[in-house]
């Protein structure tokens, strides 16, 4: 079958893979092969705390030069793709890990070296006003800008480059796998694709060339000059909009909220589709005050059609201590968002539940039966309810 086995359990060698994608091979629902190049068991991954603090070694011949950052008179750099402006010297990596500065060039420590590739139901981003049904290709590499304390995928996410294996996929390599894998998209996702966002923009411009779409799903802290650029390329992106009070930022992912408000309006305001999830955390930002200030926050500056997912939390990472998130929360996050008049409102993480499907915000006629991230029954007429013909925002199938 080409599986090679390692510590991480199974996967699909990358020789298998791209021969069976290059024969036209389709994968079968919830049949999806999964590459990774960290090991998934938690016990065998160091801590953060164990990792090494010294600058990363210098870039391989492979390296790639950086876009968006400034030299500084002192040799240093200062980069400008994502809100944190780090200020790095020679021989220093920036906050995320990714971008190193060799001699007062910047350069990606990530180009072509994803440590992820993934073909999922595009309703798992979650995106589920984007070709419902349809398969779309997931890229990740090691890194991020953020240190969420819920991490689900902090094996990526949390580690350095130098940490993760190389898969080996070039720009080309990842569309023509994702053509042969029947995918109608591409995406960007695992960990935050602003760290490797020259990869990402020249894999989105090659997707678009032959024919597929594009989407990225980000915690929302890149700055507003590269989201323009990028979002010429894109077709919809899915942001994590993680709690509403600055303090969860500060305390509970080393980040900050105003940013990503930014870039939601900048993706607005750009007429790409746009969803958002809001993971409800037992105890740190499930507050429904709070949960009330987003909605209203959502429908003044975003409108009323955005789709919002409100996604139940499974102990994870940093957090292993707290509950899952009740279904009792959820519901009541749910119909807060209703009664501010957000139309389309999701339930996540909770397979089964009604809130998986979507229902015209007119008549109530159910427009896409779903469970979990399967899709059951299409009942669109094009972008318009069958019933009584409200226009629902989205990218449909034709």
């Amino acid at each position: 079958m080409g599986y090679s086995g390692d510590r991480a359990g199974w996967r699909l060698s990358r020789r298998a893979l791209l021969k069976r994608a290059l024969a036209g091979c389709a994968q079968v629902a919830l049949g999806f092969e999964f590459l990774s190049g960290c090991a998934r068991r938690e016990q065998e991954m160091p801590t953060p705390e164990s990792r090494s603090t010294r600058p990363s070694p210098t870039p391989p011949p492979d390296s790639h030069k950086a876009r968006f950052y400034r030299q500084l008179g002192d040799g240093s750099v200062r980069c400008e793709v994502c809100w944190r402006h780090c200020q790095v010297s020679q021989g220093e990596a920036g906050f995320c890990r990714s971008r190193k500065n060799v001699n007062g060039t910047y350069y990606s420590l990530l180009y072509e070296r994803p440590g992820a590739i993934q073909v999922d139901p595009v309703e798992k981003e979650p995106a589920f006003h984007m070709l419902p049904g349809t398969s779309i290709l997931c890229t990740g590499t090691a890194g991020c800008n953020n240190r969420c304390m819920f991490c689900q995928n902090w094996q990526l996410s949390q580690s350095s480059p130098y940490e993760v294996e190389n898969l080996g996929y070039a720009v080309g390599e990842i569309v023509a796998l994702a053509k042969g894998m029947f995918c109608r998209s591409v995406s960007f996702t695992y960990n935050e694709p602003t760290i490797f966002y020259e990869f990402m923009y020249d894999i989105a411009a090659s997707a678009k060339e032959m024919g597929l779409y594009a989407l990225f799903h980000t915690n929302g802290g890149m700055n507003r000059e590269p989201l323009r650029a990028l979002l010429e390329l894109m077709d919809a992106a899915t942001v994590d909009l993680k709690a509403f009070t600055e303090g969860f930022y500060t305390r509970i992912s080393a980040s900050s909220l105003e940013p990503v408000l930014h870039t939601l309006e900048t993706i607005r305001g750009a007429g790409k589709h746009l969803e958002i999830v809001n993971l409800v955390i037992p105890t740190l930002n499930d507050n429904l005050d709070d949960i009330r200030r987003m909605c209203a926050w959502i429908k003044a500056n975003l409108g009323r059609d955005v789709p919002l997912h409100f996604t139940r939390f499974f102990p994870a990472y940093r957090l292993q201590r707290l509950p899952s998130t009740p279904v009792e929360t959820l519901e009541a996050a749910a119909q807060i968002a209703d009664a501010e008049g957000l139309e389309y409102v999701y339930i996540g993480n909770m397979p089964g539940h009604r809130r998986n499907s979507t229902f015209c915000p007119r008549c109530g006629e159910t427009l896409i039966k779903r469970v979990h991230f399967s899709v059951l029954e299409m009942r669109l007429d094009h972008s318009k309810c069958p019933t009584c013909s409200h226009e629902v925002p989205g990218i449909w199938l034709s």
